[in-house]
């Protein structure tokens, strides 16, 4: 009966140590958790690239417009009969010229 507490008991002792430190344990458990909610962050801030890109290829694909914009914003044109004013700062008082 003494061998049979004993060796349930070790079997017990086994079982515990894979539980806590072994292959899949709580600990690895916890870890693969934390990474799974910041990959499913990740994917959630690339969908929404996507989706904003997306919208982004559709409107330079269906109309003028979004290609005036474009050269609008990225290359400063303006159109025809246009008046294009820059405004430039005045250094402040005091301040040294290159």
């Amino acid at each position: 009966m003494k061998w049979l507490l004993f060796a349930l008991a070790l079997a017990f002792l086994v079982l515990q140590y894979r539980l806590w430190f072994g292959d899949g344990s709580l600990s690895e458990v916890v870890q693969l958790t934390e990474e799974l909610k910041q990959q499913k962050q990740r994917l959630r801030e690339l969908e929404e690239r996507n989706r904003k890109l997306e919208a982004r290829v559709l409107d330079l694909q269906q109309g003028f417009d979004a290609y005036e914009e474009q050269a609008r914003q990225d290359l400063g044109m303006i159109r025809r009969g246009e008046t294009f004013y820059q405004i430039i700062d005045r250094p402040a008082a005091g301040a040294s010229r290159p």
